[in-house]
């Protein structure tokens, strides 16, 4: 397959912050299945978790920071764009529009969200729109009952391959590396005035600074 009708990836998230965690699934995953590219998506107004404390536009400054000098990664803003909340089936629609009905897309969820998503909004249709890939980490067990279970084995890929024999309607797991950082504890570091340094991009870190973002009242200045 050429690099023109290759498949393309989507992982979303609030990226608050963005770590590399984030940046080296993306990464992997753009290896391990022969991705064109992946699109990091910040999301504007997540539908299932709180508010981020940082704005929509800060969290997408610190993505497109933090891929600037790797070419297969890009931050999309096209969640930022849109006014309500940021429905992934809406995106994905979106993203049909740009590539086309033939380009295969691949939607990249972790299996938190696996398990959870007959809560998301219409969920059943995002197969019609993309294939779904599963970030597995060591431990994780395919969900077994349920109507979610039932949708994913009904759907669900031997091996990569499956990607790039139709656009969309595919589930794949995907084993990757575990890399144990989370934007929760950047966040608990800054706000106690520890430093993350090497748990995110030097970029990223330099932006957070600058703009004392998850700092706490009363917090002693951090060591850089």
């Amino acid at each position: 397959m050429s690099e023109s009708a290759a498949p393309v990836g989507v992982l979303g998230g609030t990226f608050n912050p963005i770590h590399h965690g984030h940046l080296r699934s993306a990464l992997e995953l753009v290896e391990q299945l022969a991705l064109a590219q992946m699109r990091l998506m910040p999301c504007a107004r997540p539908p299932h978790r709180e508010a981020p404390s940082c704005t929509a536009e800060q969290r997408a400054v610190m993505a497109e920071l933090a891929v600037a000098r790797e070419p297969r990664l890009h931050c999309d803003r096209r969640e930022l764009e849109r006014d309500g909340p940021s429905y992934t089936v809406d995106t994905l629609c979106s993203l049909r529009d740009e590539f086309g009905a033939s380009r295969p897309l691949c939607l990249v969820l972790g299996y938190d969200a696996v398990a959870g998503l007959d809560s998301w909004h219409r969920w059943q249709a995002l197969l019609d729109y993309a294939h779904i890939v599963v970030m597995a980490r060591p431990g994780w067990n395919w969900p077994v009952e349920g109507a979610v279970a039932e949708w994913l084995a009904a759907h669900r890929l031997e091996d990569a391959a499956g990607l790039r024999q139709r656009p969309a309607g595919g589930v794949l797991p995907v084993q990757l590396r575990p890399l144990a950082i989370s934007s929760t504890d950047i966040r608990d570091q800054l706000a106690a005035g520890r430093s993350p340094r090497f748990l995110l991009p030097e970029p990223v870190l330099d932006y957070i600074e600058k703009h004392q973002l998850y700092r706490s009242p009363g917090a002693p200045a951090r060591a850089r």
